[in-house]
């Protein structure tokens, strides 16, 4: 019997928290941070500590007595600074195991998510491991300037392509004081650097990416190779390694640049990715470089699905044994070239952010293809004094023979019946009451052949997608274009489960719908450790009582590439901390988009769709086809619509 149907069997009605934690994988992606209490609720453990825990429910439900209603966006700001410590500490034991002569920083890459509350957490609760903050454009730059004042020991450092403007405000930062370096990511990017340094009396740090012959790894495999869209080639950092010889300034050549890809899966493409830039690093400190940093780009993966795999929503390492092969690669390559051990950078901004965020949605209702109730007998479910046609007769006869020995027959015999039934409707000769009675039948049937499956020990092969096709559809108040956009876009599994009733067996199989009018709006792609799990296994929806879902590890990227489509716009988005006393509040409120904002942003002047409805109500109240009391309702529905929230406020 599969995962499904030992979950949604009907035997053994009894179910425990444990069962709960089992069937939606939480101890495996959770990582000590999410588990579930007593009650049967998601409850929030940021420091991993059993005893200091934020029940998600009872946070909903405060949120929903303030006016924020679902869907939204809940930050944990202690995980975040928990993530920061747990990147550090495993370096630190990393270089203390290989007696490595520096130490290790990571920036924090800012495109990862962009909110100011975020990167303004990120760069606060980093100060103690001097940790700093990457940028990759010249917004992100200028933003960065001002957050990093009076901050002359973290690191700034600044990716992407560059013009003159955006090399100008890196050499006035540095005139500022920051420490902040341009990584030259094609060649006539350092005649840039150099004009302005001259200009400004600085001399410049600047870095060098590195275009790597080692492949990547995963869906971002292209970041890295000789095809890779960054990064200059051997010989081009060798004639930049000349040009700054020339101008006596091969001093200011601090920094060493890869970027093997994001969320790498494989360790050893790490491996080998650190292994060929620490060769490049040696070399070009041999040749007279000032080289002071390595920095070993992105990467770091998030074990998305708990599985520990070279799967592209997991990793098939640790953060420990991350840290260990990078530290132990780049001694032993300095060591055996006898050159210093450089201070070790890292842009793991996954790895940081993806944990802290999650995103909370409510169920507004559900589509069953089970729910389809016949009797078998032909004077029961069919009240007509037409003859039935043989197919619909078929049918009938198909679903009175099911049983376990048969299984398989009785599956195929409703299928060809439902077919020719389908095509006499098509040719003309079967009616709407007939067709809708043979859809009803063949439902029937099918359900009926999944209860016995239910039951067997090995589900036929014929019938493995069973469960599958007569899954329900839930819908959801949310839009995954505009709160998970790599789940359309890429594919990408984030963890998705009930925050409440944990403590009670789920009976139902769903995929998730969302609120566009997309039918790419769905997710039917979950978490498992072993399979492509197409299903979830949620609760009966009971009328008149909210069920609320929530998608975890949204901390990266989800916010930044969300977009407006159906002008579904920001979700509501609360930072929560622990209180020391126990208990949680809230650090910060960033409302969601109203209506009026969403359709400011495509160019709709807000301004006149007002009015336009009120000389509408004029006219009807002087034609007589509305009230005066009427229209002024009209009218202040329609602006507390215009100023209320995008999503649906469902009472």
């Amino acid at each position: 019997m599969n995962t499904t149907a030992k979950a949604l069997s009907s035997a053994n009605p009894t179910w425990k928290i444990g069962e709960s934690l089992d069937l939606y994988q939480v101890e495996a992606w959770g990582k000590g941070y999410f588990s579930i209490n007593a009650q049967g609720h998601v409850v929030i453990r940021p420091s991993l500590e059993d005893g200091r825990e934020i029940d998600l429910c009872e946070v909903v439900q405060g949120l929903k007595a303030r006016d924020l209603h679902t869907p939204l966006v809940i930050r944990f700001s202690d995980i975040l600074a928990h993530r920061l410590r747990h990147l550090a500490d495993a370096f630190a034991t990393a270089i203390t195991e290989n007696d490595y002569r520096n130490r290790y920083a990571a920036v924090f890459p800012i495109k990862v998510n962009q909110q100011r509350l975020v990167v303004e957490e990120v760069y606060r609760y980093g100060k103690e491991f001097g940790f700093g903050l990457e940028v990759g454009s010249k917004p992100e730059l200028l933003a960065v300037m001002s957050i990093t004042e009076n901050a002359p020991d973290r690191l700034i450092v600044c990716n992407g392509f560059k013009d003159d403007s955006y090399i100008e405000a890196v050499i006035i930062a540095t005139k500022l004081g920051r420490t902040i370096i341009p990584v030259v990511e094609n060649y006539e990017e350092i005649h840039l650097i150099l004009k302005h340094a001259a200009n400004y009396g600085v001399r410049p740090k600047i870095g060098v990416r590195v275009k790597l012959a080692s492949e990547g790894a995963g869906r971002w495999r292209e970041s890295a190779g000789e095809k890779s869209k960054f990064g200059l080639f051997i010989s081009e950092i060798l004639d930049l390694h000349a040009l700054l010889k020339e101008r006596n300034m091969l001093d200011c050549l601090q920094l060493v640049h890869c970027h093997p890809g994001s969320q790498l899966q494989d360790i050893r493409r790490v491996k080998d990715a650190i292994n060929e830039l620490a060769h490049v690093y040696a070399e070009l400190k041999i040749m007279g470089a000032g080289l002071q940093y390595i920095d070993i780009g992105g990467g770091l993966g998030v074990d998305y699905d708990g599985s520990g795999t070279n799967y592209e929503s997991s990793m098939n390492y640790t953060l420990n044994e991350y840290a260990s092969d990078v530290v132990y690669r780049i001694k032993s390559v300095c060591d055996a070239r006898d050159v210093p051990h450089p201070k070790i950078i890292s842009e793991s901004g996954r790895a940081i952010a993806a944990h802290h965020s999650l995103l909370v949605f409510d169920t507004l209702g559900s589509s069953k293809l089970d729910q389809f109730k016949v009797t078998g007998k032909a004077a029961d479910d069919y009240r007509g004094s037409e003859e039935l046609p043989q197919p619909v007769m078929d049918l009938f006869d198909s679903y009175r023979s099911v049983n376990e020995r048969r299984v398989v027959e009785c599956y195929h015999d409703a299928l060809q019946a439902r077919e020719q039934a389908l095509q006499m409707f098509n040719l003309g000769y079967l009616s709407l009451e007939f067709r809708g009675l043979a859809e009803k039948l063949y439902w029937a049937t099918c359900t009926k052949i999944r209860d016995f499956c239910r039951k067997l020990d090995r589900v036929p092969e014929e019938l493995e997608n069973l469960e599958d096709m007569l899954s329900d559809i839930y819908f959801c108040n949310f839009s995954i274009f505009q709160s998970l956009p790599d789940s359309w876009a890429i594919g990408q599994v984030f963890p998705i489960m009930p925050i409440q009733r944990l403590n009670e067996r789920p009976t139902r199989s769903a995929v998730l719908a969302d609120i566009t009018c997309d039918s790419d709006g769905k997710i039917d792609r979950f978490v498992h450790p072993r399979i492509t799990k197409r299903t979830l296994e949620l609760h009966e929806l009971t009328p008149g009582e909210p069920y609320y879902l929530a998608a975890f590890l949204v901390g990266a990227y989800q916010e930044t590439l969300g977009d407006l489509h159906n002008l579904f716009g920001d979700t509501h988005v609360v930072h929560i901390r622990l209180q020391d006393g126990g208990g949680w509040w809230i650090e910060e409120i960033v409302k969601g988009d109203t209506a009026n904002k969403v359709l400011e942003y495509m160019e709709y002047d807000t301004d006149e769709l007002y009015p336009g409805i009120a000389r509408d109500c004029e006219r009807a109240v002087q034609e007589g086809r509305m009230s005066l009391t009427e229209a002024q309702a009209v009218k202040r529905f329609y602006e507390n619509e215009l100023n209320g929230y995008a999503y649906l406020e469902v009472e």
